[in-house]
């Protein structure tokens, strides 16, 4: 689901600070409470809200699909909570740690015992009612800068899907409507009509 930026509670656990910047070690250290979810999207910490029914629904039926196409193939699917580094450092200096709804890793050397090491070849982000569209355009600026290939936002309300493909370091958006049927570039052969993906 994606992040919003929202005024970060605070325990004995840990103490976060709007002027501070946060790495990946630091996260690492953070003792959360039980269902306490946060990204890291250039040092600033952003907690994660619970998904709702319609979001659950979708992440099980698209995960369904495309875990049982990539069966035997070379690229794999994981599932937030998973956490990714899109510019990761060995020494966990790096600021930026997200976890999409679903990503698509096609480089078995970018997968490690706590995540994704570098960015997916796609990432699928399930909108939920609190979204803004603000939040949105920092996540479409940070998958762009991170040179995702593909990336979907999926918008149960409208159902439908925005897609950006990466094209020359630029992303060219297109959209699927409820419908049309869903073909990933980076999955090749994978067809999922927008009507299975939405229904009720």
């Amino acid at each position: 689901m994606l992040y919003f930026g929202a005024e970060v509670p605070m325990s004995e656990a840990y103490e976060l600070s709007e002027d501070q910047r946060y790495t990946y070690a630091d996260y690492k250290a953070w003792e959360l409470k039980p269902g306490e979810r946060f990204e890291l999207i250039y040092g600033e910490a952003y907690a994660m809200s619970a998904p709702n029914v319609s979001h659950q629904r979708i992440l099980r039926i698209l995960s369904r699909e495309i875990d049982t196409f990539l069966k035997d193939k070379t690229c794999e699917l994981f599932f937030a909570p998973f956490d990714v580094r899109p510019f990761y450092e060995e020494d966990e200096s790096d600021d930026t740690v997200v976890q999409p709804d679903l990503v698509v890793i096609c480089d078995p050397e970018k997968i490690s015992e706590e995540g994704c090491r570098g960015m997916p070849d796609m990432v699928v982000e399930i909108l939920s009612p609190s979204n803004t569209a603000l939040e949105m355009e920092r996540k479409l600026r940070l998958y762009m800068d991170a040179q995702v290939r593909e990336y979907w936002i999926v918008n149960p309300k409208y159902k439908l899907i925005n897609v950006y493909l990466l094209k020359d370091g630029q992303y060219v958006m297109r959209g699927w409507k409820f419908q049309d049927i869903a073909r990933p570039e980076v999955i090749p052969g994978l067809a999922i009509p927008l009507s299975e993906i939405f229904a009720e």
